[in-house]
């Protein structure tokens, strides 16, 4: 029978959510064991900045994620690296005159937030776990099954023949959650009939430090700034389209995408010159009617996926990771099981409430801009210019997506 290691917590998944998890967490004084199904080595992180050197999949990261990337270690390695912040945002609709600009001035502050590719931030986390004793990485290793015990702990099998007992235990595994589906987590969720499309691109004109978007009846396509040269300007796209018309413009030649793409943006940074691979994934809405049950935890992806147009997928887990570390923390402080019921309870009651909005403003949002009817677009173009108009509600929409109060 094999041997059994205990850790006062495990961790699945040791993506973003879960490796900045698993550093929380043991900032505070827990002994974490993290397992991944993929090898966990960092990877040399290409220098040019060219078309072909820059991760596919980016986050808007907001100054809340930031910061806690900043507290664990993580961000003056993806600062010493590259990324591109941005100052300044424009959403427009293509069915009308809708516009609203949003810009960092207006709150004193020095960005809206950062762009940055996903590998560079899984490195840099990375990097920060190799330099943590208190955790223990079990790489290539995927969780086969769970069973409560009758003093409460998780006994967790590995398919490594790795046998865990832990207090709590953490599903970051992502929107096909394994540990969400052994424990038997009830879901709602529905197909948005959109594709994205992600990719590179290199354009006439520099972005300028602007995040741009713009509505249209297909779905919605930004344009995210990536870091360039003085004769080069790169921006990182994502394109949500219905899904029949995502896979012709996957396929398609690179001269093709790119007078598609510069008529879709309406060359708001002039001609788009050149493309990169292209990728596309079917979205889906995904959200656990509960997070938590006793010993058991969900973050991130698999507790809810969004829709990508705003790009708040990532803040939102790290916002859960911040959540619940501070919850585990405290718990401990004061003698507590990390797993107890009521210390998970206040994790999901911080969070649950927060992440079914912003879920619900998207999916209201997608909704509002495919309506073609003409007295819905006049007022979604009104209502836009009238909310660029009134100064302290655009104030407080800026304050609520960059996380800060």
């Amino acid at each position: 029978m094999p041997a059994t290691s205990r850790y006062d917590a495990v961790v699945i998944g040791a993506g973003i959510a879960g490796s900045a998890l698993a550093i929380a967490l043991a900032r505070g004084g827990l002994e974490v064991a993290l397992v991944e199904a993929r090898p966990l080595q960092r990877i040399d992180l290409p220098v040019e900045l060219e078309l072909g050197a820059f991760d596919q999949r980016v986050s808007a990261l907001t100054p809340a994620s930031v910061r806690l990337l900043e507290e664990l270690g993580a961000w003056p390695l993806v600062e010493a690296y590259r990324h591109c912040a941005y100052r300044h945002m424009a959403v427009w609709d293509a069915e009308g005159t809708g516009r609203i600009e949003f810009d960092c001035a207006e709150l004193q502050a020095p960005v809206l937030g950062h762009i940055v590719e996903n590998r560079v931030v899984v490195d840099s986390l990375l990097a920060v776990l190799d330099a943590s004793p208190a955790i223990r990485q079990l790489s290539t290793s995927r969780l086969q099954a769970c069973e409560r015990q009758a003093d409460g702990d998780m006994l967790l099998s590995l398919d490594s023949g790795d046998q865990l007992r832990t207090s709590l235990l953490v599903g970051a595994d992502g929107a096909l959650s394994r540990v969400r589906e052994l424990c038997a987590f009830s879901t709602r969720e529905w197909d948005y009939g959109h594709a994205a499309i992600v990719a590179t691109i290199q354009t006439e004109r520099p972005h300028a430090d602007t995040a741009w978007q713009r509505f249209l009846p297909s779905g919605p396509l930004a344009f995210l700034p990536l870091p360039g040269t003085r004769e080069t300007h790169f921006s990182s796209i994502v394109w949500s389209l219905d899904s029949p018309l995502a896979e012709p413009l996957v396929g398609c030649s690179d001269a093709d995408f790119c007078a598609e793409l510069t008529r879709a943006s309406e060359a708001c940074l002039g001609q788009v010159l050149a493309v990169g691979p292209r990728a596309s994934f079917p979205l889906r809405q995904r959200h656990a009617r509960d997070y938590i049950q006793p010993g058991v935890a969900l973050v991130g992806d698999a507790a809810h996926t969004i829709h990508p147009l705003a790009g708040q997928g990532i803040n939102l887990g790290l916002a859960d990771v911040a959540a619940l570390a501070g919850e585990v923390r405290s718990a401990a402080a004061r003698g507590l099981s990390p797993g107890q019921l009521e210390v998970l309870a206040r994790y999901q009651r911080q969070r649950k409430g927060e992440n079914l909005l912003m879920m619900g403003a998207m999916e209201g949002f997608k909704r509002l801009f495919e309506q073609q009817s003409l007295p819905l677009r006049w007022l979604r173009n009104a209502g836009m210019r009238g909310v660029g108009g009134v100064a302290p509600l655009k104030r407080q929409l800026m304050r609520h997506a960059m996380g800060i109060s």
